[in-house]
């Protein structure tokens, strides 16, 4: 069991345990949304997919993110917080242990859907579990520790199942993510302690009339155009990229496509750097700013050496971890109600922003190459700059004291 103790409120104390604990919980949330990316060429190849469907192996995860966050939050917010983040680690581990078994694109595609299905269980319900269990400096490092776990996820999936696919089939590969799911059920089971501020809101009509007035709040609108944006660029380019390193001239390996996303690392360093940078310059100047360094990184990458495309996807990254804190940021400052339910709802047109990412780049790819992509998402970027431009307020309140922005991978 955890080693934490509540203090005189009844509110539990930071411990080096829990505070691993809770940045497992963005490990074990993200480790399998884009861990196909690294293997895309075997699995078109293996599974003799086109462009399209092998993109959508990565949309299909997203669009179920997409699909069931928005109301996530209800569910938990009726029937518990715990139990639901350690059932929705352990049931991500059975549509992957499925995928050893699988022989069709079409299979494949279900099974990544499952996934995404069991990810805003942890993604959702773990920030609402640190805002009700924890107070002050304690509530601040458990949210920052859950950011930084849940880009080391997104890496790690990423990482682990490259260079396990270059020393065993990407099937097995699969049977391996699967334990580590399993193992991180039990440990999250172990190391999370019980809720004990958890008050269950099973008012249904409350909830859908929170639901109405946040779709209506214009703040809220921008965020999610704004989210959409940001992840189809985002999924187009590190999709899409791994087709292009694996073709002629570069004849990348699964191992080298791994190493490539070692680029996101850098999240764990942007995103505390623009906690501090947003509140001076506000949201809107920083999203402005942002948007122009992704895009630059995302032209760069039609160089042709391959250090210099390495190096642009780190210039597009980097922009996307800034845009996404300071988005963050702007809906903490300007929806003051029904915030859970509001990420949920940001996170829902985030992640539809991803699927379509996945999807119409597969199409861009297979009708224009490298070049059609990179035009496409350049054109969407553009729409994200207008859209923060036009609409986003010039100057955001600075963050109140002890508040960090959270950023999904």
């Amino acid at each position: 069991m955890s080693s934490s103790s509540p203090d005189s409120d009844g509110y539990y104390r930071l411990s080096v345990p829990l505070l691993l604990t809770v940045a497992l919980l963005g490990v074990f949330a993200f480790i399998q949304v884009y861990s196909v990316q690294s293997i895309l060429p075997e699995l078109q190849r293996d599974l003799n997919a086109s462009v399209v469907e092998i993109g959508n192996a990565v949309g299909m995860t997203v669009l179920a993110v997409a699909l069931i966050s928005p109301f996530i939050g209800m569910l938990s917010d009726a029937l518990g917080r715990k139990w639901l983040i350690v059932l929705s680690v352990f049931a991500l581990a059975i549509p992957t242990a499925l995928m050893t078994q699988v022989q069709t694109v079409h299979g494949l595609l279900v099974l990544r859907f499952l996934q995404g299905l069991a990810v805003p269980g942890v993604s959702v319900v773990a920030i609402a579990y640190v805002g009700e269990e924890f107070r002050g400096a304690a509530m601040v490092r458990l949210i920052t520790g859950y950011v930084t776990g849940s880009v080391l996820g997104g890496f790690m999936g990423r990482f682990l199942m490259g260079h396990l696919a270059e020393f065993m089939s990407w099937r097995t590969a699969f049977g391996v993510m699967a334990v580590i799911n399993l193992v991180g059920a039990w440990l999250v089971w172990r190391g999370l302690p019980p809720s004990r501020h958890f008050v269950a809101n099973t008012r249904v009509a409350d909830n859908l009339a929170t639901l109405g007035r946040l779709v209506r709040n214009p703040a809220l609108q921008v965020a999610c155009l704004l989210g959409f944006t940001v992840l189809f660029a985002l999924v187009g380019l590190f999709t899409f990229i791994n087709l292009r390193l694996a073709a002629e001239p570069y004849h990348f390996n699964s191992g080298h496509l791994a190493n490539i996303f070692s680029v996101y690392l850098l999240g764990v360093v942007v995103t505390p750097l623009a906690g501090q940078l947003i509140p001076r310059i506000g949201s809107r100047r920083t999203v402005l700013a942002a948007v122009i360094v992704s895009a630059v990184g995302v032209l760069g990458t039609l160089a042709t050496p391959a250090w210099m495309i390495v190096l642009a996807l780190a210039v597009a990254a980097c922009g996307v971890f800034v845009t996404q804190s300071a988005t963050m940021s702007f809906i903490a400052h300007r929806v003051t109600s029904g915030r859970s339910l509001a990420s949920g709802l940001y996170y829902g047109a985030y992640y539809c922003g991803g699927f379509a990412g996945a999807w119409v780049g597969g199409i861009a790819y297979t009708l224009g190459g490298w070049h059609g992509t990179v035009a496409t998402l350049i054109v969407m970027q553009v729409l994200g700059w207008l859209i923060a431009w036009r609409f986003m307020p010039g100057l955001a309140a600075p963050l109140a004291s002890g508040q960090s922005p959270s950023r999904p991978a």
